[in-house]
């Protein structure tokens, strides 16, 4: 049974929250909290294996609840957010300090109740998974990330391995020969990509384009804090963008990036079809049409929920594209790189800390 604790200020979205949360058998809700001091106190009292963090609360708001939360007793943490561009970039900052998820705000009439439901269940499932490995980081420091290389027939045992070997050298001199990365990721995401580019430097010889699953609301003010922190140029993707080396690319929310062929140079395509995706952006439709550039491409899938991506990906592999994926131990949620490892189609399953590192051998190979 998974415990949760309700933590917002308003009386309805405790209940509301509350009425989702206890509609599956797996979780209770232990205790509500109506600000964060009260937060603090509880969990203290009850022990919660998760929390639901609202943003804006009276006294102590959920900023400065989570930070203090993190730095006494780490625990899996689920924002719940207003679709506002406020709302983004609280959010964003609340990834950072060490929530695992966030949703928006449920809102009577704005979305079906039986969807809400469905999404915050499956959240908190997820993140539930993490309790072991927060409290590992908050008493002893984590060993370093294994980056290794996986091949098709040993793909089966490599994970649970203890001889993993580190790939092959490569000659990082001359041009490279893949400039173009396709990025799929989802819970999570966040600060993971952030870590990602933040490594890369100004001159990085390949462009990024990054489907993120992120409402419209969230995926201007990601892209403007990714520019903000990194040495290469974020940008929320326009529709005709032209891909530029040393540049990041992230869709729109609500939309579907794409690339096309047209005249000397690739562009971006920006666009709501299909409109009956799952995901929006979809993993999935950015790896398939990216596939045209063939080998020129390295397909990078990042933790998240699902299987977006996998599909995608086997027609990139198939057209001479090198796959990552990130390993399970960084990962917040297990799923969209799993499905990639799991369809044997992984040429290197790597660590957080070294796939700024990894990419930019991977150009060459």
């Amino acid at each position: 049974m998974i415990k949760v604790l309700v933590v917002d200020d308003s009386a309805f979205m405790r209940s509301a929250l509350s009425r989702m949360l206890t509609s599956d058998p797996t979780i209770e809700v232990v205790g509500h909290a109506a600000d964060g001091i009260e937060a603090l106190e509880k969990i203290d009292k009850l022990n919660p294996d998760v929390i639901t963090l609202d943003i804006e609360m009276p006294r102590m708001d959920g900023l400065a609840t989570l930070e203090a939360l993190m730095k006494k007793t780490p625990k899996p943490v689920l924002m719940v957010s207003s679709l506002t561009s406020a709302g983004a970039d609280a959010t964003l900052r609340a990834l950072e300090l060490g929530a695992l998820d966030y949703m928006p705000k449920y809102q009577e009439g704005s979305v079906v109740f039986a969807v809400a439901q469905l999404e915050l269940t499956s959240k908190i499932k997820a993140i539930a998974k993490r309790a072991p490995y927060l409290r590992l980081q908050a008493f002893a420091p984590r060993k370093p990330s294994i980056v290794s290389p996986i091949h098709s027939k040993t793909l089966g045992t490599v994970l649970g391995s203890s001889a993993l070997k580190t790939p092959p050298p490569v000659n990082t001199s001359g041009r490279p020969k893949r400039d173009i990365i396709a990025l799929g990721v989802s819970t999570g995401g966040p600060p993971a990509v952030q870590k990602v580019l933040a490594q890369l430097p100004a001159d990085f010889p390949a462009c990024i384009l990054i489907a993120q699953h992120m409402p419209s609301a969230f995926t201007g003010a990601f892209a403007k804090r990714l520019d903000s922190l990194c040495k290469i140029t974020v940008k929320e993707a326009q529709d005709g963008d032209r891909l530029i080396n040393g540049t990041a690319y992230v869709c729109p929310g609500g939309q579907h990036m794409s690339v096309v062929v047209a005249g000397a140079l690739p562009k971006i395509r920006i666009s709501k079809t299909p409109e009956d995706a799952l995901y929006k952006p979809a993993a999935n439709i950015l790896n398939e049409t990216v596939a045209v550039l063939g080998s020129k491409v390295i397909g990078l899938t990042m933790t998240g929920m699902g299987s977006d991506g996998v599909e995608g990906t086997k027609v990139l592999k198939a057209k001479g594209g090198y796959i990552m994926a990130q390993n399970e131990e960084s990962c917040v949620v297990y799923g969209m790189p799993r499905a990639v490892v799991d369809a044997n189609l992984a040429d290197e399953v790597v660590g957080l800390d070294h796939i700024a590192d990894s990419l930019q051998k991977a150009i060459y190979r």
